[in-house]
C-alpha cells in the first residue's frame, strides 16, 4: 500500500539538509568542512565538503609538491572554528585572470579524478554532463550575465566555471529554471505535467514540470528557459518570450541519499494559454529524447501523484509553489502553510557554513 505524503512530507522529501539545525541537536560540529573562495582568512565560504572530498584536496596539495609544482590548493585554520578550511591557493591572481586560473584548475582536476574513476558515482563517466555551471561567491547576489553598471563597477561575484556533476562534491549552490504550462479546460485548469525518459541520467521514469533543467554557464535565466523550452518541449521562442511570466523563485537545500550536499536555486515561470487561443502552438512535446510523454492533468490528478511520490522532488515543490500562487493551497486548508512558504524561500543557513 502506497503511503499517502502530505505537502510537508513533499517539502521534508527535497529540503532535507538543515546545517544550523544539525549544530543545535548534537554536541559534536557536523562532519563537514568549509570550501574557500582562497586562502586569506577572511575569504567568504562557497561550498561545504565531506571528509573524503577535503582528503583527496589534500593529497591533491601533496601530488602537487611531489612534482615540484605550486599547490593550486591550501589548507588553513580559519578563526572561531576548530577545523580547517580548503581554497584556492594565494599565489592565484585576482580579477578575471583568477576566474580563469580557478575554471581551468578545477577543470584539470576533475577530468583527471574522473578517468581515473575517483568519486565515480558523482562524476564518472555515465554521470558527466559535459555541462558548465557558474558559481558566484554569493549565491543570491548578481549573476554572471548581470553588468552592474549603474553601481558604477563590474560585476565582481562571479568565481569560476565548473563541471555540472561535479558541483555536488563541493556542496556548491546552482540554480536552473522551471516552467508549467497551463489551461482552462473542460471548466478547470489542467498543466502539462511531462514524464522524464527512463533513460535520464537522474530519476528516470518520475514526473516533472513542463519545462525545466539548469542554466549553462554565463547564460542568463530566461535565455536557458527559451533554450529548455524548444530542447524539451517543442514550444518556439516567439511563444516564450510572448507568453511566459517570471513569478519568483524557490531555493531548498538537498542531501542526496549518497549524502552529497545540493543547495539549488530554482527561477520560476508560469505560461498560460490565452483564453480562446489556437492550443497547438502550447502544446508540448517530447523532441531530444529526455522527456517520454506529456498529458494534460488537473489541479486533483496532479496533487494524487505528487502524495503518491511520483514526481521529482523538486519538481514537486515547484507545484506546491505554484498551487499557493493559484490559491488552492491557503492557510486555511493546509496546516504547515506558513513553514511551508519560509522553507521554500531558503538561505541555506550560509551564516554556518564556516562550520
Amino acid at each position: 500500500m502506497t503511503t499517502r505524503r502530505t505537502f510537508l512530507d513533499i517539502l521534508n522529501k527535497c529540503d532535507n539538509f538543515h546545517l544550523a539545525q544539525s549544530r543545535l541537536e548534537s554536541t559534536e560540529k557536523p562532519n563537514l568542512y568549509g570550501f574557500a573562495l582562497n586562502s586569506s582568512e577572511t575569504s567568504p565560504i562557497i561550498g561545504l565538503l565531506r571528509p573524503c572530498v577535503f582528503e583527496q584536496l589534500e593529497a591533491e596539495i601533496q601530488r602537487s609538491k611531489e612534482r615540484n609544482e605550486q599547490p593550486v590548493w591550501q589548507i588553513r585554520s580559519r578563526p572561531g572554528s576548530s577545523k580547517p578550511v580548503v581554497g584556492f591557493a594565494y599565489w592565484l591572481p585576482e580579477g578575471v585572470e583568477g576566474e580563469q586560473a580557478r575554471t581551468t584548475a578545477m577543470k584539470e582536476m576533475c577530468e583527471r579524478w574522473r578517468d581515473a574513476r575517483v568519486f565515480e558515482g558523482v562524476i564518472g563517466a555515465s554521470k558527466w554532463r559535459d555541462e558548465l555551471y557558474s558559481v558566484y561567491v554569493d549565491p543570491f547576489g548578481p549573476r554572471r550575465d548581470q553588468e552592474l553598471e549603474s553601481e558604477g563597477k563590474i560585476n565582481s561575484n562571479f568565481a569560476f566555471e565548473m563541471e555540472r556533476a561535479a558541483t555536488a562534491l563541493f556542496g556548491l549552490v546552482t540554480s536552473g529554471i522551471h516552467m508549467n504550462i497551463f489551461q482552462e479546460a473542460d471548466g478547470q485548469i489542467k498543466i502539462w505535467v511531462p514524464k522524464r525518459a527512463r533513460t535520464k541520467q537522474t530519476w528516470g521514469g518520475y514526473l516533472d514540470n513542463s519545462v525545466a533543467g539548469g542554466i549553462p554557464s554565463g547564460m542568463p535565466p530566461f535565455e536557458a528557459l527559451v533554450k529548455e523550452s524548444m530542447e524539451e518541449a517543442s514550444i518556439a521562442e516567439d511563444i516564450v518570450r510572448s507568453h511566459a511570466k517570471a513569478v519568483g523563485s524557490v531555493s531548498y537545500y538537498t542531501r542526496t541519499p549518497s549524502g552529497w550536499l545540493q543547495p539549488e536555486i530554482e527561477y520560476l515561470w508560469d505560461l498560460a494559454v490565452p483564453p480562446g487561443a489556437d492550443p497547438g502552438p502550447f502544446t508540448p512535446k517530447p523532441l531530444d529524447g529526455e522527456v517520454e510523454s506529456f498529458e494534460l492533468m488537473t489541479f486533483d490528478d496532479i496533487i494524487s501523484k505528487m502524495h503518491e511520490g511520483l514526481f521529482k522532488p523538486n519538481c514537486a515543490l515547484i507545484l506546491i509553489d505554484f498551487f499557493i500562487r493559484h490559491g488552492h493551497i491557503t492557510p486555511d486548508n493546509e496546516p504547515h502553510y506558513m513553514e511551508i512558504m519560509t522553507r521554500l524561500h531558503g538561505r541555506f543557513d550560509i551564516d554556518h557554513w564556516g562550520i
